[in-house]
This record gives structure tokens, sequence and C-alpha cells, in this order.
């Protein structure tokens, strides 16, 4: 007993020597570490870490101090959308999605990689059996010890090879020892169902179209983004113009008070008339306190989008380096061009044609379906055998070879549930043109209406300066007049009101033009490009 235990254990171990070592050579030459994971080790490596040694990140930019974060914050409007992009919570959360759906590509294709497999076993068997050279039946221990390693790949054509190796060692009490090692190929080729390049690469290609898909969601998602940094930005300029125009009336409201006090102190005017002044002060007053909350809601609106680094973001002050002004590009491009961008460019309607091409595939995956499987398989084998292991593979060149060859035929009666996913796939295709159709119309009229808009407000900023330039003379003549007696407090106190409001009406034209600029270079979706922001 203590010998065939030893026995056994001998065996085994050479027996598994070969397959474990076949196992480790084909995992080296089809598995070598990834250059992914090299390089991922590389900037982990190289990442900026901060040091309290050292003070400074792995950059050598020193840490903001809360003090420091506090200060004033003076941008630029490029330099506003540049920060949004990078520090801006809302596309941090959007950036993810895009390398979370690259792993499903990798998942679609991982399915052509090699597969490596590996078994060992031992049995025993305890039977009676008629000897040969004896009459009657005799009791018979048969052992047998089975190993072996092989690679199979599936490729693209519908095509799956397997090569293997595998070895046997049988004895008993009747029969001597017998080694057996074999060495085979085995190819299966699909003729009908799951044949050729197209239909196999399916997934994988549906895969990287939702890929593509989430690259223009996320392009959307940043014009969007940048088109409410600048119109947030110009509300803000615009809340700081109003103040300071408010306060620069409020000044002259104040100096024509004093004035209409000392004419009245000298009998030139009744005392009623500084009723009229001191209402447009307090007038004058009110719009400034209104403007200031509509300029600390707008500055909190730009530092969330924004989300510049450091302490204190909500306690930060803003200045602002660019002014509200009738940009170079007020003369617009004939509409149809605008017209013709978006309808190349727009985020949303790349992606509902990024989404037809899927239906496309979907269909050829589908039809697919509809085909019985049929499959050509070969096999051969080369066999050697021996009274050692050693041998037993020495000798399978030797003349011991096994080959098997045929087609493999299976169809579900019916087959409804194919049918039904083919038709749907045609169905959803054909409603995906007309919804495509659809968006396409629906650009060209958001287009032509922000066209026609940004013409309006155009206008608007010359017509508003030339209404500012006569409520300035008005005033002026108003002002001579009460000096000589010609006129009223209420009337001048009404002059300055109206030219306070053309002020206000103009500076408004040209920010209300800025923003509605940016909703049409969003609108036609080369927004992005304009900018300079090119997100992928």
């Amino acid at each position: 007993m203590k010998f065939g235990s030893t026995l056994f254990s001998s065996v085994l171990t050479n027996c598994l020597f070969v397959p474990v070592f076949v196992f480790l050579i084909l995992t080296i030459l089809f598995f070598p570490p990834s250059s992914a994971a090299r390089d991922e080790g590389n900037r982990g490596a190289g990442k900026g870490v901060y040091t309290e040694a050292s003070g400074k990140d792995g950059r050598g930019i020193k840490p903001e101090t809360p003090a420091e974060a506090a200060t004033s914050l003076e941008i630029s409007v490029q330099e506003a959308i540049m920060l949004s992009i990078s520090n801006n919570r809302s596309i941090k959360v959007e950036k993810y999605i895009t390398p979370i759906q690259i792993t499903f590509e990798e998942e679609q294709e991982a399915a052509f990689d090699p597969e490596l497999s590996t078994s060992a076993g031992y049995a025993r068997q305890n039977q009676l059996v008629r000897s040969r050279s004896s009459t009657g039946l005799q009791e018979d221990t048969e052992d047998l010890i089975t190993a072996g390693a092989g690679i199979s790949k599936f490729y693209s054509t519908g095509t799956t090879v397997e090569l293997g190796v595998s070895t046997e060692r049988n004895w008993s009490d009747l029969y001597s020892d017998q080694y057996a090692s074999r060495a085979g190929l085995s190819v299966t080729q699909a003729l009908l169902r799951g044949a050729g390049t197209e239909v196999n690469l399916v997934r994988l290609r549906q895969a990287r179209l939702a890929t593509s898909i989430t690259e223009q969601e996320f392009s959307g998602f940043a014009e969007a983004l940048i088109a409410e940094v600048e119109e947030t930005y110009w509300d803000y300029a615009l809340a700081l113009q109003e103040i300071e125009i408010f306060e620069k009336s409020l000044l002259v409201a104040v100096e024509q008070l004093q004035e209409i006090q000392e004419l009245i102190a000298v009998g030139r005017l009744a005392e009623t008339e500084t009723i009229a002044a001191e209402a447009e002060i307090a007038e004058q007053r009110q719009g400034l306190i209104e403007a200031k909350g509509r300029a600390d809601t707008a500055r909190l609106k730009l530092l969330r989008l924004m989300n510049p680094p450091g302490a204190g973001i909500w306690e930060r002050k803003v200045a602002l380096r660019d002014a509200p002004r009738l940009p170079a590009e007020a003369v617009l491009d004939p509409v149809d061009t605008h017209v013709s961008v978006a309808l190349k460019h727009r985020p949303d309607l790349r992606q509902a044609r990024l989404g037809l091409e899927a239906d496309n595939l979907e269909i050829v995956r589908t039809r697919n379906g509809l085909l019985p499987k049929m499959d050509f398989f070969i096999a051969l084998g080369k066999t050697g055998y021996s009274d050692s292991f050693g041998g037993s593979f020495g000798n399978i060149a030797d003349k011991y070879f096994d080959l098997s060859a045929g087609i493999s035929i299976s169809y579900p009666f019916g087959n409804k549930k194919a049918e039904a996913e083919h038709r749907r796939s045609l169905l959803t295709k054909d409603q995906s043109v007309e919804a495509v159709s659809n968006l396409e119309q629906l650009i060209e009229l958001e287009v032509r209406s922000a066209y026609i808009e940004a013409t309006r407000t155009r206008e608007q900023i010359l017509a508003g300066a030339a209404s500012r330039r006569l409520q300035e003379e008005k005033l002026r003549i108003e002002t001579e007049k009460l000096r000589v007696g010609r006129s009223t407090a209420f009337l001048l106190s009404q002059a300055q009101r109206d030219l306070l409001l053309s002020r206000i009406r103009e500076i408004k034209f040209i920010a209300e033009h800025l923003k509605t600029m940016v909703r049409l270079y969003k609108l036609e979706g080369s927004l992005l490009s304009r900018r300079l922001v090119f997100p992928f």
C-alpha cells in the first residue's frame, strides 16, 4: 500500500509538470505586462504630492493660504471659462462618463482574447473482467491519471481555433502501465449564424458608438457650461455698470439738490421745488441698492461656476477685466451659414446620428438571429504511446492519429423571438430617421430665431446710444433753463431720470447682445471652438 501511494505521487508529479510548464510559457507569450499598467504606475509616481517638509506640491507650487484665497480674483471672460472647465464640480462629474463607457469597449474586445485552460484528474475503477489467459471472471482495479493544457481563440470571422496537449497514465492489476500523450488542433467555423466580421463585431462597434455618443454629450454639457459662465459674467458686469451709473447719477442729483437749495435761498425758486429733487435722490438710492443685490447674486453664481481653488470661495471679491462693449464680430454672417454650421456641429444632432448608426448595427445583429446555426468543424490529433511518460511525448510523431470532421445544424421551431427582435430593430431605425429629421428642423428654427434676436439686439445698441446722447442734451438744457428760472425741479428730475434709464438701457442692450451671441454660437455648436476649448 505504501509502494502504491509513493508511485501515485511520483506519477502525478510527472504528469502535472508538463501542462503546468506549458501554461506558464503561454501565459508569458500571450499576457505580457500591459503598457497601460506601466503607464499608470509611471503616472502615479509622477503625481504632485503635497509634503509638509517642502510646503509645496509635486509641481513646486506653494498651496494657497486662506488669507490669499479671500483676496480679489481678477479675471477675463476667457479666464473664467478656463477656470470653469478645470474646476467646476458638475463638469468633474460628467468627465467620468466617457472613461466608464470605454470599459464597455474593453469588455467587448475581451471576446477575441485567447483563453487558456488546464485540467488534471485521477480515476480508479474496481470491476470484474474476463481474462484472456484464464476462464471465468477476475477482479481488476484500474487507475487513470490525466492532465492537459490548451489555448483557444475566437476570431471575428466566426472561427474558433483550439490547440491542446494532454497526457494520461493507465495501469491495473492485470495489465502493465501505459502512457499516452496527445497533441491536437480543432477548428470550428460558423457558416450561417455568426459567420463573418460584420456580425461578430457588432457588439464592439456598438460599444464604440456609445463612447462617441458620451463624448458628444460631454461636448454639449461643456458648451452649456461655457454659455452659462459667459452669461453670468455679463450679468455681473452689467450689475457693476449699473452700480457705477447709479452712483454717478446719485452724486449729480445731490449736487442739483444743493443748487436748487441755493436758488431757493436767493428767492429764485419756491421751497416746494426741493421735493422733486429729494424724491429723485431716494429713487436712485433704491435703484443702487437693487443693483448691488443683483451684483452680489451674480458674483456668487459666477464663483460657483468657476469654483476657484482655495478656501473661502463665497467671500472672494471678483474684479472683471472685460467690460460690456460691442464685439468685433457684431456683423453677422448670413443666416444660412450659421444654419449650415449647426447642422454639422451641434452635439445633440451628432449624438442622434450616431444613434442611427447604432440602430443599423442592431439590424445586422438581429438579422443574424434569423439564420439557422450551421457550423463546420474539424479536429486532428496525434497520439504517442509508451511505457514511460517521456517516451509517450517522444512517440507523438508515430503513425497513430485521430481525425474527425463534420457539420452541425440547429434551428428553433418558429424562431419567434429572433423575428420579433428583428422587426423591432427595423421599427426603431425608422423612428430614429424621423427623429433626426425632426431635430434638424428644430435646430434650424432655433438658429434662425437666435439670429433674428442677435440682429435685433445689435440694432438696439445703436439706437440706445443715440437715445442716451439725446437725453444728455435734454438734461443739459433743462439745467440751464432751471438756472434762469424757465424750468422746474420736477422737469429737471424727470430729465435726469430719463438720462439714467437711457444709460442703463444702453449697457443692458450691449450685455444682452453679448449673451445673445453666446446663445447663437451655442445653438450652432461652435461655442467650444470659438472659445478655444477642446474637451477631447
